[in-house]
């Protein structure tokens, strides 16, 4: 009996210790929200799966889905997609995610990048009527900080069924000049059937073709009591498509033909300091641009230069990306974001592609690229609504039918792509 009683407390310790594990886990499982869970944790890094199963564990998801098609929506972060899928939980995620902030759960001093694939902000960045200076300090990094309400505040989720999430957000502003802007902003995301999609780009997609697609409708109301005015600065809807570079990827952009005395340049590529040649091309209408993530770089196409649509192909991965956007015959101009005062604020860029690479230090943000489009500056009276719509569409399968589609849109061959950095 002597040696038998040590081996019963030994087991009836290991009993106490296994109903204690066991009943942490059921704990664990009650308390962990079950909305929009996967169907199983064996999901690869970089499928939409996975990326899910990260969201969740650190902000509430909403998720839109039709067949194999799926969004992944955050309240938290001002309503964004963090990113899409075409072809289901196992298939490839299309935005690009800063796993290493959320996962860290610090706010950033200057601006919380937390990445995904189509994200609201407001223009201008710099000059007189910037919001992102305060009155009066130089235009330095160290001055330039993202207002909360397009960077840290929750947008107020209205409501959401399988592929549709509207979003809303009361909105205080102080600009550059002083001036105080007033404003809500509602937000819906639909997510398109494959005939929806059609119908908006004007292409059939053959079935070996995989499509995902979403529109995004943004309303802007000046809710203050006072009209805005070029003399104190207007705002802009500026949207930002964070999305995943490779060595093999490359942004397209159409632009309208014509003389410069009169349409001014064709690209703007010195944002910061010139793109150089072996980085970007210029062709007889359309630019393309190197978004390998490898090179800091950006380009931006006027009004008078851009047309309603951007692009991008990667031809190692076979996914095509097209953002479309409202653009006006007229406008009050688009405001000027350079971080300087300037002499004409409202003669900015409407079209931008971004490339991330290194800073001077070594350090990277990303690597990812971007494709941006702006609404015209708005000059709202109150109760007044600037509408901003926004689609973005990836296109993933059969290369000879994405070379069709590519044609069609660009004017240019998959085989024109892959050489144009080559030769």
């Amino acid at each position: 009996m002597k040696t038998t009683r040590p081996i019963l407390t030994a087991i009836a310790v290991l009993i106490f210790f296994i109903a204690l594990l066991f009943l942490g886990i059921n704990i664990q499982s009650h308390n962990k929200p079950m909305e929009h869970q996967p169907e199983t944790a064996a999901f690869q890094p970089g499928t939409f799966g996975y990326d899910l199963e990260f969201l969740n564990q650190h902000q509430k998801t909403v998720v839109l889905k039709n067949g194999e098609a799926m969004l992944a929506l955050i309240p938290g972060y001002q309503g964004r997609v963090m990113t899409s899928a075409s072809t289901g939980m196992h298939g490839m995620s299309y935005g690009w995610i800063n796993y290493k902030l959320i996962e860290s759960a610090q706010k950033a001093a200057h601006f919380n990048n937390y990445g995904g694939e189509e994200r609201l902000w407001f223009g201008p960045e710099g000059g007189q009527f910037s919001i992102f200076f305060a009155p009066g300090v130089p235009f330095k990094f160290e001055n330039w900080q993202v207002p909360a309400p397009i960077d840290t505040d929750e947008f107020s989720l209205i409501s959401s069924n399988e592929t549709t999430a509207v979003f809303s957000k009361d909105i205080e502003l102080l600009n550059y000049s002083n001036v105080k802007f007033n404003l809500k902003i509602q937000r819906t995301v639909n997510l398109l059937t494959k005939s929806q999609i059609e119908s908006r780009i004007g292409i059939s997609l053959p079935a070996t073709l995989q499509p995902v697609a979403y529109e995004t409708e943004n309303n802007l109301t000046n809710t203050g009591t006072q009209a805005w005015t070029r003399d104190g600065g207007l705002l802009s809807i500026w949207m930002l498509a964070q999305l995943i570079s490779s060595p093999t990827n490359i942004v397209m952009a159409p632009f309208i033909e014509g003389p410069e005395e009169k349409l001014g340049p064709i690209v703007n590529d010195n944002y910061f300091g010139k793109v150089p040649a072996d980085r970007l091309k210029v062709l007889k209408n359309l630019i393309l641009f190197k978004a390998d993530g490898l090179q800091r770089g950006k380009i931006g196409l006027s009004p008078l230069r851009a047309k309603n649509f951007i692009g991008s192909y990667d031809f190692g991965k076979k996914v095509l990306t097209l953002v479309f956007y409202n653009k006006p015959e007229k406008s009050e101009g688009y405001v000027n974001s350079m971080w300087e005062i300037q002499k004409d604020p409202f003669n900015g860029d409407v079209l931008n592609s971004y490339n991330d690479g290194p800073l001077e230090d070594g350090s990277q943000m990303g690597p990812f690229y971007e494709l941006e489009d702006s609404s015209p500056a708005a000059a709202l009276k109150p109760g007044e609504i600037l509408k901003h719509v926004n689609l973005t569409v990836h296109i993933t399968g059969d290369e000879t039918d994405l070379n069709k589609i590519i044609s069609g849109l660009f004017g240019i061959s998959v085989e024109e792509i892959r050489q144009a950095f080559t030769k």
